[in-house]
């Protein structure tokens, strides 16, 4: 394979493209991750090319090789969150001026035999399906099942068994063809800008699991750490149109916000200080409750920094991601009581759905986000999950409307 030194990167002369790399890697089984942080234009893809996947217990945000993670909402195991972790055997950036960009790795027979396989699927130049179409599938049952589910939610919490449980349900499209996954996650990435856009693929058997891709635009950072050791997580709640009713794009200074809205985002708010507390941490930086807005949808955020290097706390993201995840945004609390009342309610698995997704160690910084706004893709057949955050003056009919706003932030981005 032809290429050229471009400082600490090596820039590939051929017509190789991110799409012939995710392709190559799909057709050989190895796991792989795309992706492209908010308000950044680089495109990432990094290839997994070692070991299958196992479970991995806990996500070392300090120890781990450059890699990217993926984990599940489960309940966590002796309070370590279930995750997978691939390795970026080979990585592979694209410029904001449309260069793609090869990161050193270690130089292998299985990196070698990557790119040979990725040349032959360049040169074979197959044409894409890049018309996508789809189509909602009907279930004339879901909605009255979900607001009945709220309902049994709210009369728990008005008998204070809880104070906030968060309920998701799915919704299933289908193709008219197998879509092409990388214009799928291009246009993600046009639609939202300010989103963490991400596409996952998992071979047959990762966790026990059918073949599998994961696509998501989601708003919500869990935790991370940047190169100068700046820890950062937000509370994320409240939901409503970005839009009046007459599709007039809101300004973020005129959402009003009801009572239930603000209590549900002071509690994820309360979460996340109490998680603080627990570790004696006091030198935090609060900004917010402010009005943030996320492609269709708008939402109330508090963000929350710490200064790793000041505190002599270089372990706060590893530290931080295990007393996070599940968060009161996608669970609960009191959070042992929301999670059962969720295994005992959803008649869905989530998967990696409320998860958590994002790079580890790249560049110097690890950044995970909580995995919402998503869908899991098998073939043709999509589906799509979406929650809300339930206290006990939920409207179950106004909950349900918030799930369709929530799916229709992916499916619009994909009609884009």
């Amino acid at each position: 394979m032809t290429a050229s030194s471009a400082g600490s990167n090596t820039t590939v002369h051929l017509d190789v493209t991110l799409n012939h790399l995710w392709q190559t890697a799909r057709t050989n089984d190895h796991p792989a991750a795309l992706w492209r942080l908010p308000n950044q234009s680089e495109k990432h893809l990094i290839v997994h090319l070692g070991e299958v996947l196992s479970e991995q217990q806990p996500i070392d945000l300090d120890e781990r090789p450059p890699g990217f993670a993926i984990g599940l909402f489960d309940a966590p195991a002796d309070d370590f969150a279930r995750a997978f972790y691939l390795h970026a055997d080979r990585h592979v950036v694209l410029s904001a001026d449309g260069q793609l960009l090869y990161r050193p790795t270690v130089d292998t027979t299985a990196t070698r035999a990557f790119d040979e396989a990725t040349y032959l699927t360049a040169q074979q130049r197959t044409d894409l399906l890049t018309g996508i179409s789809f189509t909602e599938q009907p279930d004339p049952d879901a909605q009255a099942a979900f607001e009945e589910m709220v309902a049994q939610a709210v009369a728990a919490m008005q008998a204070g068994r809880f104070w906030k449980v968060v309920l998701s349900r799915t919704k299933t499209i289908q193709f008219s063809n197998v879509p092409d996954v990388v214009t799928l996650f291009d246009r993600l990435c046009a639609a939202y800008p300010t989103a963490f856009i991400s596409a996952v693929w998992l071979p047959e058997g990762t966790g026990g699991r059918p073949a599998q891709v994961w696509l998501s635009a989601t708003p919500e950072r869990l935790a991370s750490m940047d190169a100068n050791g700046i820890f950062r997580t937000v509370a994320l709640a409240g939901t409503q149109s970005a839009y009046t009713p007459e599709g007039t794009l809101k300004r973020t200074a005129d959402a009003l916000w009801s009572q239930k809205e603000i209590e549900e985002q002071a509690l994820v708010s309360r979460y996340i200080i109490g998680c603080f507390k627990r570790i004696r941490l006091r030198e935090y930086v609060e900004e917010g409750p402010k009005t943030a807005q996320a492609g269709n949808l708008m939402h109330l955020c508090s963000q929350y920094s710490v200064d790793t290097k000041a505190v002599n706390f270089p372990q706060l993201g590893t530290v931080m991601l295990r007393l996070l995840h599940p968060t009161s945004a996608v669970c609960g609390m009191p959070r042992p009581e929301a999670l059962d009342f969720i295994q005992t309610h959803e008649q869905h698995d989530r998967g990696f759905y409320a998860g958590f997704v994002g790079p580890v160690n790249i560049d110097g910084a690890s950044q995970l986000f909580v995995h919402i706004r998503c869908l899991s893709l098998d073939g043709k057949i999509a589906t799509l999950y979406a929650g809300a955050g339930l206290t006990e003056d939920s409207d179950p009919q106004k909950e349900w409307l918030e799930t369709e706003m929530k799916c229709q932030t992916l499916l619009r981005g994909m009609r884009t």
